[in-house]
């Protein structure tokens, strides 16, 4: 009878021990660590009452404290994961809205490279060619339309020949 209450000090060491170890690889899974506090609550009451009675009948301690040991970082890593988890949640109203700054800054970027970027467009067809130039100043575009509207022709508008032997060359510079 003595033997057998001299082992159940140890077995329950042994099984705290299990129990946190279990527990340890489960706290360190993110998202799934929260539920981590339940076996880590199973191993460190395993733990204590095994060193309890490990004192009690003058037998080894070790296995059960180091069960205790696991089990108390694991159950805090554990824990911690909640503080994690309320941190994302109380943030995450103000993602959405960081996320629709982001985009609307880059089509602004991407709106900005397109109005500033020069364009020409040279088409060699039958012996005939073309040559059709954009320029980003707005203002330069907008007079030169008034005078095609009011009649008034210049050299140098948008439509020039030149020798080319391309046939169809699109080219985009950036001024």
């Amino acid at each position: 009878m003595e033997e057998v209450r001299k082992n159940s000090g140890q077995n329950l060491g042994i099984a705290a021990l299990i129990t946190a170890i279990i527990t340890f690889v489960l706290a360190v899974i993110p998202c799934i660590g929260l539920i981590a506090i339940i076996p880590g609550i199973i191993a460190i009451i395993l733990a204590s009452v095994g060193i309890s009675q490990a004192n009690r009948n003058d037998s080894p301690r070790g296995v059960a404290l180091a069960g205790l040991i696991i089990a108390v970082i694991a159950s805090m890593i554990s824990f911690s994961q909640i503080f994690v988890a309320g941190k994302i949640v109380s943030h995450g109203d103000k993602w959405p809205s960081s996320i629709q700054n982001i985009v609307n800054d880059v089509q602004n970027n991407v709106t900005k490279e397109i109005d500033d970027a020069n364009v020409s467009i040279k088409v060699e067809s039958n012996g005939n060619k073309v040559e059709i130039n954009t320029n980003p100043n707005k203002k330069e575009q907008e007079q030169k339309l008034e005078d095609l509207e009011g009649g008034n022709t210049h050299k140098g508008d948008s439509l020039q020949k030149h020798d080319t032997t391309q046939k169809h060359v699109v080219e985009r510079r950036k001024k």
